[in-house]
């Protein structure tokens, strides 16, 4: 009887862990939108992570808008092609 509970608890355990990891996981990398009011940027955050698709109105620039998208991984940014 004790090894029947024994099993059950180890099955319990593991079900816990991964259960655990996967809401981990979805709280650090599901990103919430957040939208700007410079044109139609938005801001994709998550917590280790975060994406900018800047649209914004630029006076300096011929074409009058600035566009691109800019990644930040940790606080780093890693990629940035706005013109």
């Amino acid at each position: 009887m004790l090894a029947k509970e024994r099993n059950c608890t180890k099955k319990t355990t593991v079900c816990i862990c991964i259960l655990s990891i996967a809401v981990l996981l979805a709280v650090l990398l599901i990103p919430t939108p957040m939208y700007a009011d410079d044109g139609g940027s938005v801001k994709y955050q998550a917590v280790l992570y975060s994406v900018y698709d800047v649209h914004s109105m630029a006076a300096d620039k011929d074409s009058g808008f600035r566009e691109g998208i800019i990644v930040e991984i940790l606080g780093m940014e890693v990629f940035n092609n706005v013109k």
